[in-house]
């Protein structure tokens, strides 16, 4: 299994193409909208509700982004779906319904946040209930997850669909509720093999780490996170296969 030639030869816009001075909120219909427009790909990220519907948001908790507070999973869709998302309006959308939003106009790039809270294998049901909804789409995407067990679930629920590790250099003041043992474990990316994966997406600034290098020698399709500007994506692109930005036009 090899990523598809088209999530390499387009830039990704990272959580849609978001921009709060033109209204658009990350993750929302309006910055999907956006993206199909301008021909980009699309990352989005999952989270579930307490009522088990796959939500496109990136945090574990609605402050950031919105006028609520507490966490996503302890409201339901329909709750999710009503709150307005800052700087945006919309509320906060389904898998589903972006999904029929896209329509396999421009690939997706499917970020499966970690539900076990230490990267361990405790994934809870987000992924088979995603799994459910994604094998009736007919457009092209990937999934991809920090938390290794998360992909190799996939693995099962999804098998012929490309798959791979969100990585980096996993160190303590990012990841504080990380134990160092497993951060060391993430930053070697030693689980590629045993999950199927076929890419990574890699911190941009870390991309010249021996992992990520031997992987690239082996075959593997490259991938990074987050650019946020034309000169850190030509510097990014001397290594990385493609892209995912967001703050300017890629």
């Amino acid at each position: 299994m090899t990523l598809p030639d088209v999530f390499l030869n387009r830039p990704i816009a990272h959580r849609a193409l978001h921009d709060t001075a033109m209204g658009r909120a990350e993750n929302s219909t309006k910055s999907i909208a956006a993206a199909i427009a301008a021909g980009y790909g699309i990352e989005i990220d999952l989270q579930l509700s307490s009522d088990g519907v796959p939500m496109v948001f990136h945090d574990y908790d609605l402050g950031r982004l919105t006028g609520a507070s507490g966490p996503v999973a302890q409201r339901t869709a329909a709750e999710l779906g009503a709150i307005p998302l800052l700087h945006d309006g919309g509320g906060i959308p389904t898998l589903a319904q972006v999904l029929d939003l896209v329509a396999g106009q421009v690939p997706l790039l499917i970020e499966f946040k970690d539900q076990d809270g230490q990267m361990g294998p405790n994934v809870g049901p987000l992924g088979a209930a995603a799994a459910e909804i994604l094998r009736g789409y007919a457009g092209l995407f990937a999934v991809m997850s920090f938390n290794p067990h998360a992909v190799d679930e996939l693995q099962r629920l999804l098998p012929g669909t490309p798959r791979g590790i969100v990585t980096g250099s996993f160190v303590a003041t990012n990841w504080p509720t990380l134990p160092t043992h497993v951060r060391d474990h993430l930053r070697g990316i030693p689980d590629y093999d045993r999950t199927g994966s076929c890419f990574i997406s890699h911190r941009q600034s870390d991309l010249d780490a021996a992992p990520v290098v031997a992987l690239k020698s082996a075959g593997a399709a490259i991938l990074c996170w987050t650019v946020k500007s034309a000169e850190v994506e030509a510097r990014a692109r001397k290594i990385a296969d493609n892209i995912t930005f967001e703050g300017y036009l890629a």
